[in-house]
Order: C-alpha cells, then sequence, then structure tokens
C-alpha cells in the first residue's frame, strides 16, 4: 500500500508539471521551448511572446490548476458528506446557484449600484453556493432517497441557469462584455490580483479541509462510529458544507461553472491510490483535479484555435463517462 501511495502521489506530481508545461507553450502562438526559457530566465528575445506567456498563458495554467483541485476537493466533500459518489456541486446545483449571484453582482456593478473586485466575486459566490447548498439540506431532510435528491439538485440548478440566462441576454452594457464567455465557463482572462485573490482563499480553505481529516475520516465510516470516536458531528457537517460552498463558489466567481470534475476526479483518484481515507484523498483529489482542468484547458483552446470551446463543454466530454460508469457500478452493487 505504501509503495502505491508513493508511486500514486508521484505521478500525479508528474503530470501537473508536465500539463503546466504543455499548457504555456500551447496555443495559437508557437513559443520554441528555447525561447521559454530565455522568458523565464528574465532575457527573452521575442518581447510578445514574453507578454503572451506572463501575462496570459502563466495565469490561466495556474488558475486552471488551483481552480481544478478546489471543484474536485469540493466534490470530495459532497460525495462524503451524502455518501454518495455522484453527489457533486454541478450536479447538485451548487454551482449553478454561486453562478447566478455572481453573474447579478457584475450587473450591479455595470450599473454603478456595487464596486466589482475579486472579494466582492468571491463572497457573492460564495452567498449563492451556500443558498443552493442549504436548498439541497432542506430537501435531504424530507426526501429519503438519493436519486431522487439528486434530481431535485439538478432541477434547481436549471433554474439557478434559467434566470443567469435571463440576466446575461439583457446585459448589453459594455462593461460587462465578457459575461457571456464567462458564463458557459473559461479559465480565460485571469489576471494576477484575481489569481491571487482565488490562490488565497482555496489554499486557506485546503489547510482547513486538510486539518479536518481525521473528523472526516470518521464520520465517513458512520455517525455512530465517529459519536463513539468523540467527534462532533453538528460542526463536521457545517464545516463541510462551508468549505465545500466557498471551494465550489470560488470557482464559479473566477471561471464560471465547470462540470463534472467534482464526480469524476474523486472516483479516479480513488481508483488511483486503492483507498479512500481522507488524509491521502484530500491532496490527491485536489492535485487530480489541478490536472484534469489542465488538460480541458488545453482542448478548449486548442481543438478550434483560434476560437475557443467552453471548459465545461470539454469537462463534461471527458468527466460524463466517468460518472456513467459509477452509476454502472453503482446499480450493480444494489443489485
Amino acid at each position: 500500500m505504501k509503495k502505491r501511495l508513493i508511486f500514486s502521489f508521484a505521478l500525479l506530481v508528474l503530470l501537473l508539471i508536465v500539463f503546466i508545461a504543455v499548457s504555456i507553450t500551447a496555443g495559437s502562438v508557437n513559443i520554441p521551448p528555447e525561447e521559454l526559457l530565455r522568458i523565464f530566465a528574465g532575457n527573452p528575445e521575442n518581447e510578445t511572446a514574453s507578454a503572451i506567456v506572463l501575462k496570459i498563458r502563466v495565469p490561466r495554467t495556474l488558475a486552471a490548476a488551483i481552480l481544478g483541485g478546489a471543484l474536485a476537493l469540493s466534490g470530495y466533500m459532497l460525495q462524503t458528506y451524502f455518501h454518495n459518489p455522484i453527489a457533486g456541486p454541478f450536479v447538485l446545483g451548487i454551482s449553478s446557484g454561486a453562478r447566478l449571484t455572481v453573474a447579478l453582482a457584475l450587473i450591479a456593478s455595470a450599473g454603478g449600484a456595487l464596486r466589482m473586485n475579486s472579494a466582492v466575486m468571491v463572497i457573492s459566490a460564495f452567498a449563492g453556493a451556500l443558498i443552493s447548498m442549504l436548498a439541497v439540506l432542506l430537501m435531504s431532510s424530507r426526501i429519503k432517497s438519493m436519486s431522487l435528491l439528486v434530481v431535485c439538485g439538478v432541477m434547481i440548478g436549471y433554474i439557478c441557469t434559467a434566470i443567469t440566462d435571463i440576466v446575461v441576454n439583457f446585459a448589453d452594457d459594455s462593461d460587462i462584455v465578457n459575461l457571456h464567455d464567462w458564463a458557459i465557463g473559461t479559465f480565460s482572462g485571469m489576471k494576477s490580483d484575481g489569481l491571487a485573490a482565488c490562490s488565497i482563499v482555496v489554499f486557506a480553505a485546503l489547510a482547513a479541509v486538510f486539518m479536518l481529516s481525521k473528523p472526516i475520516d470518521a464520520y465517513r465510516l458512520g455517525e455512530g462510529y465517529a459519536v463513539d470516536m468523540g467527534v462532533n458531528i453538528k460542526a463536521v457537517r457545517i464545516a463541510m458544507i462551508v468549505l465545500s460552498s466557498l471551494l465550489s463558489g470560488c470557482v464559479a466567481a473566477f471561471a464560471g461553472p465547470v462540470s463534472f470534475v467534482g464526480i469524476a476526479v474523486p472516483f479516479l483518484v480513488k481508483m488511483l491510490l486503492g483507498t479512500a481515507r481522507p488524509i491521502f484523498m484530500i491532496p490527491a483529489s485536489f492535485l487530480g483535479g489541478g490536472v484534469f482542468c489542465i488538460v480541458s484547458d488545453i482542448i478548449a483552446r486548442t481543438v478550434i484555435a483560434p476560437s475557443e470551446l467552453g471548459i465545461s463543454t470539454v469537462t463534461a466530454v471527458l468527466g460524463a463517462p466517468v460518472v456513467l460508469v459509477i452509476m454502472l457500478r453503482k446499480n450493480k452493487e444494489n443489485a
């Protein structure tokens, strides 16, 4: 088991490094590796290439890695909370709720009613994610069937998406010209200040989740066991709700909706590790989410270059088959 864990983490780190390098070099403008080395050494020969790499590709790649990790981690906590492998921020409508409140905040800022910055985006997204999460929890207290609860979550997502689409269609102000692109999901346009803001939020939440790894481990083994181990079930539940909402909300604030990452990545990582223990799953899910989203972003901006696909389109193509496998396996187990 120890050798498998070492191999798994080494593989995830290696894949992350390789795809970060590929992401920085790939694009409609070809930048040779030797020029890339000169750019990072601080003596570029081509200033245009330097600007493309440092101001566009590096922030975008790092955003994909960080936000992808946040989304996978949020999905892992939701799956642990509901004891179901198909519970995720996108499926349960949490990402859509965050997307709606961010869109409303952007409209308010364009109209002069609100001053938009990274803090306002994160707070508004967190509020939307938390409201959607509370709606799902309210239904879960009345609905015992997890499959029906997932359907209700999907309905919440559709409602929030419909309202957001209406808002986007009526938002023709020049200050929010990129709102439509954001509404379909993208890592493009990430600036250094936005990257710094999302990094602070995500890594702080990651540290908090990691500190909860032992209580979460007890919780996943059953509430009765957790109580016997002295775990405060109510406090752990609240922490998981807040942290998962914060992580998924942060993703929605800076990248818009990104589908299936929160379900597919924890499942794949669990298969890779051969264990579901949170102390291993938490960092591995974060690394795996980063790899998954960087690969998806590379595909999104290269397959029809110079145009781009929405990031959620690519993650759906890559992640939906995994979700189907999960459902088929779960159905076989219940048969």
